[in-house]
């Protein structure tokens, strides 16, 4: 995205759009105002990241990447949080389906999407290896132990974690991710570096003024209030669509994670395309890794703090498409250089992951 010295209309008008159509739904409108709703809710969280993107540009990477990261999973955790209030004991697989949809979004379809398109475009392409092994065996850790080890614990019945256990979980979980965070802004940030790209017209673009990027931080917050009031509001006629194509409850995890991810898979496909895979492989695992990280540990609040039981362990069916994915993305991104045929690889787990949410 090239930044300018000055904003952009769109980005500071719709969440302000957002709030308008929030607020014109307390007048009991009809079932058609649903649609400016949902434009809302997407308008705001495009908004949301072009924010991001803009403050990121302003303080430069590796912290760029954690800033849009850190955005994007703000807006995923406001959305789980506040539809879990709304829905109660009903909602309490919500955060796993969303989670895990997060993981399979984005370990086969954004970064298949990225391998496919930027192969197809440049035959081969090459990225530092250090800094997606040390992506890859963290999201792994913290995958397997808050998604799958609570099926195999015997402290709760079935698929839960009790009391102490969701704690403990919750500070692994932070751990795992501070100590990342720290490898890559601190202690290795060159391993996360990509080659300087010489030709590439939005890599040495002007950064954004002060002001700008002040301006920018403080419409970023509005629009995650947007985000979250819209999503609350939305989340009943959600629902109610799911419910009436004949589809499992797990599809909503899918619709939330889809929406928040967008504008950040677009820029990783953009990344991808101009052939700066280092930074579209940045952009994917850090996002993939601050949305489980932060979303469990802030779900294990609001559980502890409500007193709703949240169910975190997969099915066997997950648990499968999880491990195949880990393990496929380890292989696939091992090397240091991909063609078409990894993109290919993951992009029909993906496919197979879709499928069989909408027939089990």
């Amino acid at each position: 995205m090239k930044m300018l010295k000055s904003l952009p209309v769109w980005p500071l008008a719709a969440p302000v759009a957002g709030w308008l159509f929030l607020f014109g739904s307390t007048f009991n409108v009809g079932g058609a105002y649903q649609i400016l709703l949902v434009a809302g809710l997407i308008g705001s969280v495009l908004a949301a990241v072009y924010h991001a993107e803009v403050v990121a540009h302003r303080i430069g990477e590796p912290y760029g990447t954690l800033v849009l990261a850190l955005a994007v999973t703000l807006i995923e955790v406001a959305l789980i949080v506040s539809l879990m209030l709304a829905g109660g004991p009903e909602t309490t697989g919500l955060a796993r389906d969303t989670v895990f949809a997060a993981i399979m979004i984005i370990l086969n379809g954004i970064v298949g999407i990225c391998l496919l398109l930027g192969a197809g475009r440049h035959r081969e392409q090459s990225f530092g290896l250090l800094g997606v092994s040390a992506s890859l065996a963290t999201l792994a850790a913290i995958a397997v132990l808050t998604l799958v080890l609570p099926n195999y614990t015997s402290s709760a019945a079935g698929p839960f974690y009790n009391s102490s256990q969701l704690i403990f979980i919750a500070v692994i979980s932070l751990v795992l991710y501070g100590t990342f965070v720290l490898v890559q802004t601190v202690r290795h940030r060159d391993y996360f570096l990509p080659k300087e790209a010489v030709g590439d017209e939005e890599v040495h673009a002007a950064p954004p003024t002060p002001t700008v990027a002040w301006v920018s931080a403080g419409a970023l917050l509005v629009c995650l209030g947007a985000v979250v009031l819209l999503a609350k509001s939305l989340a009943p006629a959600l629902e109610t669509a799911i419910a009436a194509m004949g589809a499992p409850k797990t599809l909503v995890g899918i619709v939330i994670a889809a929406i928040v991810l967008l504008p950040e898979g677009l820029a990783a496909v953009r990344a991808a395309r101009a052939n700066r895979l280092q930074t579209s492989l940045n952009l994917a695992l850090g996002s993939a890794l601050a949305s489980i990280g932060l979303t469990i540990p802030a779900v294990v609040v609001v559980s502890l703090a409500t007193g709703l039981t949240i169910t975190l362990g997969l099915d066997i069916k997950s648990t499968v498409l999880l491990l195949l994915s880990l393990m496929v993305a380890t292989l696939s991104l091992g090397t240091g250089r991909t063609t078409v045929m990894q993109g290919t690889v993951h992009l029909v787990i993906f496919a197979v992951y879709l499928f069989t949410t909408i027939v089990p």
